[in-house]
């Protein structure tokens, strides 16, 4: 690969800062690198493998000579300014759900439907985290057999909500470990929190954003949304439940699946096996905290649908900062 200018966008963030590390991690061959953010970050310096670089304003960055750009900005400031620089000749690869469901813009997931990435007009967008990791399994028996309908429930760590997240977790998690004996008579108090509107610590969440006059979330629409654009197959129905759960990394989804023609779990073990990026893990159970830090996408509990109709049920995770946002962002500015 020649040189590229990089810019990362949304540098001090939780997944910028990722990006950062997968880019030296993986040898990018960056030839400039620039750090954008908003304003109050803007004049830090963060020490990097090319240097120190100074963190500039997004708002008033200058795109012009940039290659690629990764955005994890948020989705506002990608509506605003990811067009800004893809009009200068950059490759924009955005973390956001500002473009997702866009039709001239790819949704790609490494592994799964590079040949997306081709038909870029300078925007290509990074899925939800939650439907790339459960795709890395889901996808290749896809391939195979046909998916014609899927039943998920999403367990996802805080850190899918930023550091803020993270924070809020830890904070709690102090709070609540002072009085224990409430946790289990009914007599705790609310903490209360910026980020959640219930208590995430010692507890479960399963609502994550807000829900339409239907009861679902966005996050629950785009499981299904994106896995149709994905996988160009618009006739695939889902259902899913998100649920926010203690945990600070690493994103789980339980589904269940039905194809055009029976699989058996064997048959699903080494289907999955064969792909790229993921693993099958039938000696133990693959839990948040054996997919933090990794590439790979882990899956286990493979087993047949108790219907009798040759669908399979199986758990995937993953670490959402890495496949789940960076590294799936860093392998598409590879295949660029």
């Amino acid at each position: 690969m020649s040189s590229k200018n990089v810019a990362v966008a949304g540098a001090t963030g939780a997944v910028g800062r990722a990006m950062l590390s997968i880019l030296t991690e993986r040898s990018f061959p960056v030839g400039e690198l620039r750090l954008l953010a908003s304003a109050r970050s803007a004049g830090q310096k963060i020490e990097t493998a090319w240097g120190e670089v100074e963190v500039e304003d997004l708002a008033l960055a200058d795109p012009t000579g940039i290659d690629i750009a990764l955005f994890s900005a948020g989705g506002g400031r990608s509506r605003q300014f990811a067009p800004t620089f893809a009009a200068a000749g950059a490759v924009v690869i955005d973390n956001s759900s500002a473009f997702r469901m866009d039709e001239q813009v790819p949704l790609v997931v490494a592994g799964v439907n590079d040949h997306a990435a081709i038909t870029h007009h300078g925007i290509i967008a990074n899925p939800n985290c939650t439907t790339m990791t459960m795709l890395m399994g889901v996808a290749p028996l896809h391939r195979a057999a046909g998916l014609k309908r899927l039943v998920a429930s999403s367990y996802q760590a805080v850190s899918g909500s930023g550091k803020t997240g993270i924070d809020e977790l830890s904070r709690q998690t102090r709070q609540l470990q002072e009085n224990e004996a409430a946790l289990n008579d009914g007599t705790w108090i609310d903490p209360g929190g910026a980020v959640y509107a219930r208590p995430i610590a010692f507890n479960v969440l399963p609502l994550i954003g807000e829900a339409d006059p239907h009861g679902y979330t966005d996050e629950e629409l785009k499981l299904l949304n994106e896995t149709r654009k994905i996988l160009e197959a618009p006739s695939i129905q889902a259902e899913s439940t998100c649920v926010r759960v203690p945990v600070m990394t690493g994103h789980g989804t339980s589904v269940a699946l039905w194809f055009d023609r029976p699989v058996a779990p064997q048959e699903a073990a080494e289907i999955i096996n064969a792909a790229p990026g993921v693993q099958v893990w039938l000696d133990k159970v693959p839990t948040p905290l054996d997919a933090a830090g990794i590439d790979d996408v882990l899956v286990g509990r493979i087993r047949p649908t108790l219907d009798g109709t040759g669908g399979l049920n199986l758990w995937t995770v993953g670490d959402n900062l890495r496949k789940g946002a960076a590294l799936n962002a860093v392998q598409i500015a590879e295949l660029l």
